[in-house]
C-alpha cells in the first residue's frame, strides 16, 4: 500500500506520491490556517504552495536543536506580536498570525518542511509554547512520527509532542543521491531495530519493525530502489520506535553527533551493524526475526553469536551503500573513543536496553568497531 490516510490518536498521517500538493488543504483542515513555516532554502523549493500559504517563513539555520530552537523561539514570539520573519531568500515577510490555541494570545501554528533537524526544532517550540505542529518531511528521519526531541535551551519540565499532521510524500526524497538515500534509510532501519529491545517493546511495534526491515532491506540493494517502499519502511520504523522508545543505539549516536559534530544519518548508518550485533546478544529472538526480515537464511535464536553475525553482516552490506567507511571518515578519532563512551553513559535512553544499560567498555567497543 503506497497511498493512504491514517488517523492515529490525535494525529493524521497522509502518505503518498504527490501528497505534498494536498498539504495546504490538510493544514487548514487541522486548524492551522495561519502558520509560520520552518524550513531551509533547499526544502522550500519542493513545496512552493506551502511557502506561499505561510504567514511567515523562518529559515532554520545549522546548529544544535536546543540552541536553534531557543533562537527561533524569540522570532516566533515576535511574529505573534505582528513582527516579520525572514524567508529562505533572506528577505522579510509581514506576519499576521492568529491563535492556534483558541485563546490566550496569539499562538501561531508551526509547519516544518525539511529533514529531522527542522522538524525537531518545530517540535521543541511546540512543546515549549503550545503551538500546533505539522511535519512535511523531505528525508526518512523518524522525527515526523515520534514524540522524542530536545527542548529549547533554558526550557525544562514540559512534555514532548509529536506533530498532529504529517504529510509524507515519497516524491520529496526522489532527488536524494543514492548515498544520502542509503544513509537516511539506515537511520530509519535503526529505528525499527531499536524498537525490539526496549522495556516497551510490543507485538504491534514488532510487526511494524519487521515490515520496515523487509521494505528497506529489500529495496536498498536494487539498482533503482522503489523510494515509496523505502519511505513506507521509514514510517513504520518511526512508528515502532515512537511506541517503544529509544535505547542504547540512539544514546550512542546522539552523543556522537552532538559531541563530534558528525552528520546524523551517516552516524547511525555506520554504527548500526555493530550496535545490532550487540543487541543480538541481549535480545536474540527479536533480532533473529529482524535479520530474517532483511533477507537470507534465518539464524537460530538459541545461538546469539550466530544471530549477531547474521544481523551485523546483513546491515553492513546495506551500510556500504552510503559510501562512508566508518566513524573515522566522519571525523571521529580513535583517541576520542574513551571520551565519547564516557559521555554516552549520561544519556537517559541507555537504561532502556534489554538486559540493562551497556557498560562503558561495551559502548567503547561498539564505537571502536564502528571506526
Amino acid at each position: 500500500m503506497s497511498d493512504f490516510t491514517w488517523v492515529d490518536g490525535e494525529r493524521l498521517i497522509r502518505f503518498g506520491a504527490g501528497a505534498i500538493s494536498e498539504a495546504p488543504e490538510l493544514i487548514a483542515e487541522r486548524g492551522m490556517g495561519s502558520y509560520a513555516l520552518l524550513t531551509t532554502a533547499r526544502a522550500a523549493s519542493a513545496a512552493p504552495a506551502v511557502v506561499d500559504g505561510a504567514a511567515a517563513v523562518i529559515e532554520v539555520p545549522a546548529g544544535r536543536v536546543d540552541e536553534v530552537a531557543a533562537a527561533i523561539r524569540a522570532e516566533v514570539a515576535e511574529l505573534a506580536r505582528g513582527g516579520t520573519g525572514s524567508g529562505p531568500g533572506g528577505g522579510g515577510r509581514a506576519a499576521a498570525l492568529g491563535s492556534a490555541s483558541g485563546g490566550g494570545g496569539a499562538v501561531p501554528a508551526l509547519v516544518a518542511l525539511g529533514g529531522g533537524r527542522v522538524i525537531d526544532v518545530a517540535k521543541a517550540l511546540a512543546a515549549a509554547d503550545g503551538h500546533a505542529c505539522a511535519a512535511l518531511p523531505t528525508t526518512l528521519a523518524g522525527s515526523p512520527v515520534t514524540g522524542s526531541h530536545r527542548l529549547p535551551a533554558g526550557v525544562e519540565g514540559v512534555a514532548p509532542v509529536r506533530p498532529s499532521l504529517v504529510v509524507w510524500d515519497p516524491d520529496l526524497i526522489a532527488t536524494l543521491p543514492r548515498p544520502q538515500l542509503a544513509a537516511t534509510a539506515l537511520n530509519a532501519l535503526a529505528h525499527a531495530l531499536e524498537s525490539l529491545y526496549t522495556p516497551r517493546a510490543n507485538p504491534v511495534g514488532e510487526l511494524a519493525a519487521l515490515r520496515a526491515a523487509e521494505l528497506i532491506g529489500g529495496e536498498l540493494p536494487r539498482a533503482e530502489p522503489d523510494r515509496a517502499a523505502v519511505a513506507l519502511g521509514a514510517v513504520l520504523g518511526g512508528y515502532a520506535v515512537g511506541a517503544s522508545g529509544f535505547a542504547f543505539h540512539h544514546a550512542i549516536c546522539q552523543t556522537v553527533v552532538r559531541s563530534a559534530g558528525t552528520p546524523h544519518a551517516e552516524t547511525n548508518a555506520v554504527v548500526l551493524p555493530h550496535s545490532a550485533a550487540f543487541a543480538a546478544r541481549r535480545a536474540p529472538g527479536p533480532v533473529a526475526r529482524f535479520a530474517a526480515a532483511l533477507g537470507g537464511a534465518p539464524a537460530d535464536p538459541a545461538d546469539s553469536a550466530a544471530v549477531a553475525d547474521a544481523v551485523g553482516q546483513r546491515i553492513a552490506a546495506l551500510t556500504a551503500r552510503t559510501g562512508v567507511a566508518g566513524l573515522a571518515a566522519l571525523g571521529v578519532a580513535a583517541d576520542g573513543v574513551p571520551r565519547l563512551a564516557a559521555a554516552v553513559l549520561a544519556h537517559p535512553a541507555l537504561a532502556s536496553t534489554a538486559g540493562g544499560p551497556p557498560s562503558e567498555n561495551d559502548v567503547a567497543a561498539i564505537l571502536a568497531a564502528a571506526l
